[in-house]
């Protein structure tokens, strides 16, 4: 028997116990951008206006990216992995997509002797 879910055309999320997603956003060109969570709010709120917003766990509230820094995310596509609990938005950013002025927030890289910078 065949999982609607896993192989059906009906867009059917499955959060997790919290109501949330895990939401990867990469550029056009594949570049990790950041990591973030949605809830049904963020995707109909990311749906309607076509700008990334997400649930701010630390907030506990909808977090439109580039709210305060005018770095917005533009959402060209937005994609669902087989099982529906995780997100892929492909962005055009209006800016660094980090929060500390980098390209993106996976700029360290882990080492043996602790983090590095890899941008």
């Amino acid at each position: 028997m065949t999982d609607p879910r896993e192989t059906g055309t009906a867009f059917l999320p499955k959060f997790d116990a919290a109501g949330l997603l895990t939401a990867v956003v990469t550029d056009r060109s594949g570049a990790l951008l950041m990591v973030a969570h949605m809830n049904a709010e963020a995707i109909a709120a990311t749906r309607a206006t076509g700008e990334a917003t997400f649930w701010s766990r630390s907030r506990a509230r909808l977090w439109k990216k580039g709210e305060t820094s005018g770095h917005v995310m533009r959402v060209v596509e937005m994609r669902v992995d087989c099982d529906q609990d995780a997100l892929w938005l492909i962005c055009d950013p209006a800016g660094p997509a980090c929060h500390t002025g980098a390209a993106s927030c996976f700029y360290r890289r882990l080492t043996p002797d602790g983090l590095e910078r890899a941008d």
